[in-house]
């Protein structure tokens, strides 16, 4: 199951290294990662989707060593949390002037917007859920896609809460406690 961790760490060189490295050393794979500074200039904000195939004991552990680097403020697990997700993706496809017209009106349906135009092609970008972008990736391939680049996933909670923090004594966590559901799940 994938989970999301909003990361915020101070903004200083080396940081982002520092918290792919983590992951690569305890094996984890990132789905998704980005990064862009937050309302205080010297705090970025880092939007991390990771696979934990041992469910909450994994995101327990991920959340343990991210608090474990120096530069790293504040984690929250807000995979269960209400919260919205976006995606931005730029996707030139091949568009000469008679299919123009099939691509603006895929691109409404999808809520996108054309925002570059080329004698041979379009850039379309796109932002929403990774399976709205999906979806309309699917429907935009036959007509020939030439490029795509896309931000990965980015997330907020839902009004003045905040996500799961899993360290002793931060929001009454009990660690014995979240292991014992842990292993009780199937």
């Amino acid at each position: 199951m994938n989970y999301t961790f909003i990361t915020l760490v101070e903004n200083k060189p080396g940081v982002l290294n520092r918290v792919a490295s983590l992951f690569r050393r305890r094996n984890f794979n990132i789905e998704s990662l980005a990064v862009g500074r937050t309302e205080n200039p010297d705090v970025s904000r880092m939007t991390i989707v990771v696979d934990c195939p041992n469910g909450d004991i994994d995101a327990h552990k991920i959340e343990a060593n991210l608090y474990k680097l120096v530069n790293v403020i504040d984690v929250q697990d807000v995979s269960r949390q209400p919260s919205v997700t976006r995606d931005l993706a730029l996707i030139k496809v091949k568009a000469g002037p008679e299919k123009r017209a099939e691509v603006n009106s895929l691109a409404g349906i999808f809520r996108a917007h054309i925002v570059d135009v080329a004698a041979d092609s379009v850039i379309v970008e796109a932002t929403g859920t990774e399976e709205k972008i999906e979806g309309m990736i699917e429907l935009l391939r036959p007509i020939g896609i030439i490029e795509m680049v896309r931000t990965g996933q980015i997330a907020m909670t839902r009004g003045i809460t905040s996500g799961i923090r899993r360290m002793p004594g931060v929001d009454d966590y009990n660690y014995e406690e979240d292991l014992a559901m842990a292993e009780m799940a199937p």
